[in-house]
């Protein structure tokens, strides 16, 4: 299961280069690939926000 990132996204952009496999994309609020995460929840561990959370 991936995780995803809520609309609690203040784009601050700390997930991004903790993710493994590069499946987090920036805009106003970053949003996560789904196809590519590996649910290893690096991006859950330094959200700011609480944004990033298991689906």
């Amino acid at each position: 299961m991936a995780h995803k990132i809520t609309s609690e996204c203040i784009a601050c952009g700390a997930c991004k280069p903790e993710c493994p496999v590069d499946c987090i994309s920036e805009g106003d609020i970053y949003s996560i690939d789904e196809n590519a995460c590996i649910d290893c929840g690096s991006c859950a561990a330094v959200c700011p926000t609480g944004a990033a959370q298991p689906e």
